[in-house]
């Protein structure tokens, strides 16, 4: 029963995080009673990823196989976006392209532990 219980929560908050992906406006309004416009799209979309790394992280199984493939996702999801937002120009900060990069090295960093990880466990 605990599981199934995690299972449709994770499944929710993906769901969540994918509606707010797609159609951010519209879930805030729902959800709020408000219109967003220009950053708060673009947040609202990170929250999405969040919310996908959320659910991944939450979902039953391996506990400690699955945590650091939230982040992994979280991370692969969040540095593709911020460089959309970078390489379209929509609202490029001092630090959106040092966030980029940043995440781009917490992906290598994470996928070369997960390969370790496999390495020993298969050793």
């Amino acid at each position: 029963m605990k599981k199934n219980v995690l299972a449709l929560s994770a499944a929710a908050e993906a769901g969540t995080g994918l509606l707010l992906l797609a159609w951010p406006s519209i879930v805030v309004h729902l959800l709020f009673g408000s219109e967003i416009s220009g950053v708060g799209v673009i947040m609202s979309r990170i929250a999405g990823v969040a919310l996908i790394a959320l659910s991944v992280s939450c979902w039953p199984g391996d506990s400690a196989f699955h945590p650091p493939t939230g982040m992994l996702t979280y991370s692969t999801l969040a540095m593709l976006y911020l460089t959309y937002i970078g390489v379209r120009g929509e609202a490029v900060g001092v630090l959106l392209w040092p966030a980029v990069v940043a995440h781009a090295i917490l992906v290598a960093l994470l996928v070369g532990a997960r390969f370790k990880k496999e390495k020993t466990l298969a050793a």
